[in-house]
């Protein structure tokens, strides 16, 4: 059976947004935030965790990676919002 894994979105220190997977976010936010996570995420620190969500499977988490990828910034920001909703 798979580990739990989870999607997750970053919010770098220069506006933008940043989506992977892992089966540790907390290992997964320090090694971004030590400059061994993403290529992408070195030097656009602080890295804020915006949002996370469980999935399945690594299979589902890849496709549901996928999917968020695709989404619009717009679309993004309001999976942002809503769950920052739920978590209150």
């Amino acid at each position: 059976m798979d580990s739990q894994w989870y999607l997750y979105i970053l919010r770098c220190g220069d506006g933008t947004l940043y989506t992977g997977i892992t089966n540790d976010v907390e290992k997964r936010l320090e090694a971004h935030r030590t400059g061994k996570g993403a290529k992408y995420t070195r030097g656009r620190g602080p890295l804020e965790l915006a949002y996370q969500e469980t999935c399945e499977s690594h299979s589902h988490a890849l496709k549901r990676e996928l999917e968020v990828k695709k989404l619009s910034r717009l679309q993004k920001e309001q999976m942002i919002k809503n769950y920052k909703q739920e978590a209150v």
